[in-house]
């Protein structure tokens, strides 16, 4: 900013309060414009696109497969994260204990789960029955193809595997958490899972809750892998659906179309989860729509009642 004009040197009580010049931010408004003008290249483009059939991307959006598969996906990704974060917070606070043992039955396990890929996961659950023909205790036993059908296989692979995930995450917010903190509780007669849940765990959720979400989108996508053994999600369904008529381009986009709906949501709940337990904090997510916001960067002048110097009381009074 550059000051336009300067307070006159007079004791009197003419004093004016000096103004300030707005930046003109021409480089953001031509950015502005150019990646606007890429946008709409690009929607013209796919849209005027003569090999998309858009009639069966709009008469299959809602389709009985596609909405069945969608629901499947929903329950893959809600199942999936609750198990996870309640078996992550297991393995954090083994992690985090002093029996060695539970300390590296912890570590030994995330290091599996996070170093192998989650599509072989997949796949050698599914496979279970190769290694292991039935699963029972003593002289109870049951067939492990009727037990691990292809959902099955698919949640206990995502499960776990976010499982693994989750443990470093609870574990960096339960760190992030003051020790004096863990040392006032205790001084005041608290047990361990007491300061826990009630002093580190709702402390350590501004740390665990931005990562949680990102997770979450995250596992959101990571179920379309499970179309490898059939296990009956989107994917899989718009696959399938696909392949009856030669239309496989189209029933993909159908797919992302549904996955992009879910992943909004699941933004717009972190970002209300963030704001809730950030409450008070610097770090708390802004108020408002996102294109409010960049409207507002973008006017020209915004930062003129930022750039006025206020006048002293005394000078004020005296106008």
């Amino acid at each position: 900013m550059t000051a336009a004009t300067t307070p006159r040197a007079s004791a009197g009580p003419g004093v004016t309060a000096p103004k300030a010049v707005p930046v003109r931010h021409y480089g953001q408004w031509v950015a502005a414009a150019v990646i606007v003008a890429v946008l709409a290249l690009l929607v013209r483009a796919v849209a005027a696109n003569d090999v998309i059939q858009w009639d069966v991307i709009r008469s299959r959006i809602f389709a009985d497969a596609i909405l069945e598969g969608l629901v499947t996906t929903i329950w893959l990704t809600v199942a999936g994260m609750v198990l996870g974060v309640i078996g992550g917070v297991l393995l954090a606070v083994m992690r985090l204990s002093d029996n060695l043992v539970l300390k590296s039955i912890s570590a030994g396990f995330v290091g599996l789960f996070r170093g192998t890929p989650v599509l072989v996961q997949i796949l050698i659950f599914f496979n279970l029955a190769l290694f292991f023909p039935r699963l029972g205790f003593g002289d109870w036993s049951v067939s492990t193809n009727d037990l691990i059908t292809p959902i099955t296989a698919a949640l206990l692979a995502l499960a776990l595997n976010e499982a693994a995930y989750m443990a470093e995450i609870v574990r960096g917010g339960i760190l992030a958490v003051d020790h004096g903190q863990r040392e006032a509780a205790e001084a005041l007669g608290m047990t361990g899972g007491h300061i826990l849940r009630r002093i580190v765990l709702p402390q350590a959720m501004k740390v665990i809750i931005p990562p949680t979400g990102n997770e979450l989108v995250t596992l959101l996508k990571t179920t379309s892998l499970v179309a490898v053994i059939g296990a009956g999600d989107l994917l899989t369904q718009a696959q399938a659906l696909g392949a009856t008529d030669f239309t496989r381009l189209e029933m993909l986009i159908v797919a992302s179309v549904w996955y992009l709906v879910l992943t909004t949501i699941a933004s717009y709940g972190q970002m209300l989860l963030e704001r809730r337990f950030l409450r008070g904090s610097a770090h708390a997510p802004p108020r408002g729509s996102a294109l409010r916001r960049i409207a507002t960067d973008l006017r020209p002048g915004r930062n003129r009642t930022a750039g006025s110097v206020p006048l002293p009381s005394d000078e004020r009074g005296a106008r």
